[in-house]
């Protein structure tokens, strides 16, 4: 099994967009006033609900949504953690917290979308295998 949809949410899905293909580079394939949809290279998806319309009754599928700032994660290629910050801090994104994980479990990179999600990016794996 692996994970097909991750899904964070946010009330301006222009302001999303902008951040998750414009800034971090996610391929768009879809988008309309209920949901973005992007496609990862692993073919996965991150879709970015508006929480008011997926969370209404009545819809072809289970109502669903979160109240707060969520968190995803996205791998990166090992030893590229530097050229994200540059990348970020040129885009105007604000660094929240950068962290080095003991050992050989490489590093994460954290900020917050337009919606206050908080979006790490890891390089490494700080997981037990």
């Amino acid at each position: 099994m692996r994970v097909y949809e991750t899904v964070v949410y946010g009330d301006d899905l222009g302001a999303m967009a902008d951040f998750y293909a414009g800034v971090l580079g996610l391929r768009l394939v879809d988008a309309d006033a209920l949901v973005t949809a992007f496609r990862l290279d692993d073919r996965a998806l991150l879709l970015v609900f508006d929480a008011e319309r997926s969370s209404a009754a009545g819809r072809p599928v289970p109502s669903h949504g979160a109240k707060g700032p969520g968190h995803v994660a996205f791998a990166v290629e090992p030893g590229e953690l530097d050229a994200w910050t540059e990348r970020l801090r040129r885009a105007g994104v604000a660094i929240e917290q950068e962290i080095e994980w003991s050992g050989d479990r490489g590093g994460s990179l954290y900020v917050r979308d337009p919606a206050g999600n908080s979006v790490e990016l890891v390089d490494g794996d700080m997981w037990p295998k």
